[in-house]
């Protein structure tokens, strides 16, 4: 009976979630609601803004607006199932559920990942080469650009998530995290992961170690030119016109970096607080990060700023 109990397949897994900490459950449930609806909100207004106002017609807002987009699918694919852990604590998420969310949220991640890296680009041409931008950063060029990010995603979830599938699960069906994230669900799995934790090597070196490499090199290039510029007020202008962007990409790959790259402790009472630091960082990069994007937009972008506001008078008067 014993063995059977330990190779019996599992239909579901467990969300562990922070069931360790009842108290910190409620005082999350909150701030992580109202951050959820701050992305809905602040996300919706910046698509609504690009594609509304015809002085926001270029390639820079035309991302913009895929990565707003994205960081509702990215945050939608989560924050709901991260609440309900909070509420029903030790609730069982179905097989197809947790795959199906796990997809979802490693499509977004990795499309957010080349994205930023296509935005670089656009802001190197922008600075660097400014008179021949209209001519490089033409709908031909940043249209494809923004779809292969996507494809990216998609490719990247496929091959993942179909080598995940098939492997046997059996006896422990706990994920300790608030949603199904790949590296937890394969801790479960009876079977060889190697192939699937080489893949996640490939793909991690593919999607976020050449895009972070091409955002540094794309941003050397934007100082040093920035910093050739004679006057103050000339640096001050090209500089604010990729500040926003540096901001969300030193907190986005910063994130991840920190989040992985960190050395994991070998003493239980260690691991533990180490669990619940993951868990928390994990909130930041899946929940905070998509939060600031559109408040750093909206603060350091004079465009932005005009545009809402145009569109808050409109309505305004309208009624």
């Amino acid at each position: 009976m014993e063995k059977a109990n330990q190779t019996s397949p599992v239909m579901g897994f467990i969300l562990l979630g922070l069931s360790d900490h009842p108290k910190l459950e409620k005082i999350f449930f909150v701030f992580i609601l109202l951050m959820y609806l701050v992305i809905l909100l602040g996300n919706g207004v910046l698509i609504l803004v690009t594609i509304l106002d015809s002085h926001l017609h270029t390639p820079m807002y035309f991302f913009l607006g895929n990565l707003s987009f994205l960081d509702i699918c990215y945050t939608t694919s989560s924050a709901p199932l991260i609440l309900d852990s909070f509420l029903h604590p030790g609730e069982t998420i179905s097989f197809s559920a947790c795959f199906g969310q796990m997809s979802v949220s490693f499509a977004m991640g990795t499309t957010e990942c080349v994205l930023l890296s296509m935005m670089a680009f656009d802001r190197y041409v922008a600075i660097c080469n400014p008179l021949r931008y209209p001519m490089i950063m033409n709908k031909a060029a940043y249209w494809p650009m923004a779809a292969s990010s996507w494809a990216a995603g998609l490719i990247n979830t496929v091959v993942q998530t179909s080598l995940a599938v098939r492997l046997p699960f059996c006896g422990d069906n706990v994920i300790n995290h608030f949603a199904c994230e790949i590296l937890a669900i394969l801790k479960l799995a009876c079977a060889d992961i190697s192939i699937n934790v080489l893949t996640i090597r490939i793909a991690t070196m593919s999607f976020l170690g050449i895009p972070v490499l091409f955002v540094t090199f794309s941003y050397v290039f934007i100082i040093a030119t920035i910093l050739r510029i004679p006057s103050a007020e000339g640096k001050k202008k090209a500089f604010s016109t990729c500040s926003a962007h540096l901001t969300v990409v030193v907190i986005f790959y910063g994130t991840i970096v920190f989040m992985y790259a960190k050395p994991k402790s070998k003493d239980p009472l260690g691991a533990d607080k180490q669990d619940l630091s993951d868990k928390l960082i994990s909130l930041f990069y899946g929940v905070v990060t998509p939060m600031l994007n559109p408040i750093i937009y909206s603060l350091r972008n004079k465009d932005v700023k005009a545009a809402i506001r145009s569109l808050v008078t409109q309505k305004h008067f309208s009624q």
